[in-house]
């Protein structure tokens, strides 16, 4: 069996760059085609779908964010991350995706509309790689990063959570 690659050779073999929230990213996909009949959290018109690669490496984090549509996660390379999650009630959530699907891994995961969510490697040594996959398509108006003292509040369980991935200002 091949072993895994560096991580320094797989952003420069896919061509990655530094994402916002975190870690690195490239567009691989973005239909044609647009979609104009939105539900009223959007403004514009939207790709209907979109795709990139987003690889989160040994010191990264993806901190925070929510957007306004779905996003599917897909397991590619590397280790499992954790992605947690906080839905518009309140509710935490964590799951591991990754390549252990024995030891309770999932190999794709959809962290619904408007969730906050945030990720990192479990392997402090190694790195992950996934793809995102948007419907409606990724737009950075979209996109909104969170302020921790604005997301304790919704979820004061998990303050010391928030605290470590959210952005310090």
């Amino acid at each position: 069996m091949k072993s895994i690659p560096s991580q320094d050779s797989v952003i420069s073999k896919l061509g990655l760059e530094k994402h916002p929230e975190g870690g690195y990213f490239k567009e691989v996909y973005r239909s044609n085609e647009q979609l104009k009949q939105l539900p009223e959290r959007f403004s514009g018109t939207r790709s209907i779908a979109t795709s990139i690669y987003f690889l989160l490496g040994r010191n990264d984090k993806s901190h925070f964010h929510k957007i306004k549509s779905d996003e599917t996660w897909h397991f590619y390379l590397g280790a499992a991350l954790e992605l947690h999650q906080i839905t518009e009630d309140g509710t935490y959530s964590m799951v591991r995706i990754g390549p252990d699907i024995l030891e309770g891994d999932v190999l794709q995961y959809t962290v619904p509309k408007n969730a906050w969510f945030a990720a990192q490697c479990i392997d402090t040594n190694g790195y992950s790689l996934v793809g995102c996959t948007v419907a409606p398509g990724f737009d950075f108006q979209d996109f909104a990063l969170a302020k921790a003292s604005e997301l304790i509040p919704l979820c004061d369980k998990e303050a010391e959570l928030i605290e470590a991935f959210c952005l310090k200002p």
